[in-house]
């Protein structure tokens, strides 16, 4: 009978072929599949591992699931200098929606987690994108609260349309339109106030 280590954590020599980046591609390719973050066991089958070894890389299954989420959001539109921050912004929220639209299960992933690191990627390249208006901190906050919640609300309408392509990101751009008109009042305002 075959002794194999059952050291929590502890990946067999067979397993070596295993790293961080892989267990993150197989777990994004279930996720994809299935909308729904995979489990430690579904990851394991799929890369014939033992289901312990995952263990090794990543402590719990929030830890996995941040990696995962995080990894994701990276992939989300990064500020370029060279667009204007209007261009950036909608570049920006095409991307987030593109992701959600695609991983149908993400959402609502994002909304039960307890950690902030995929809010945090989304969060930092939104802060880039406006910093050039100055606008207060209170008013950051609230610009960044009212557009994502406004995504979140397109991203749901998306994924409950009867049809499914009768909602698409082309309608995202009146509002974005207005969203934008109103940071550049509120930059003009803040700055006449100011002198």
């Amino acid at each position: 009978m075959e002794n194999i280590d059952k050291k929590r954590g502890r990946p067999r020599s067979d397993q070596a072929k295993l790293s961080k980046e892989i267990l993150l591609s197989c777990a994004n390719e279930l996720l994809q599949g299935s909308g729904k973050v995979p489990s430690i066991r579904k990851i394991a089958r799929k890369l014939d591992v033992d289901p312990m070894a995952i263990y090794h890389y990543f402590p719990s299954k929030s830890a996995l699931l941040e990696g995962v989420t995080v990894r994701l959001m990276e992939g989300i539109y990064i500020p370029q200098s060279e667009d204007t921050w209007e261009e950036q912004l909608r570049f920006l929220c095409s991307s987030y929606l593109d992701l959600l639209k695609n991983y149908s299960g993400l959402l609502e992933t994002f909304l039960s987690m307890s950690v902030k690191g995929p809010a945090q990627v989304f969060i930092a390249r939104f802060n880039t994108i406006v910093a050039p208006l100055g606008l207060p901190e209170d008013d950051m906050k609230n610009s960044l609260d009212l557009l994502v919640d406004y995504l979140h609300g397109f991203a749901l309408s998306i994924h409950c349309a009867p049809k499914k392509d009768s909602l698409t990101l082309d309608s995202l751009n009146g509002p974005l339109n207005f969203y934008i008109k109103a940071l550049t009042a509120n930059m003009i305002r803040s700055k006449i106030f100011i002198h």
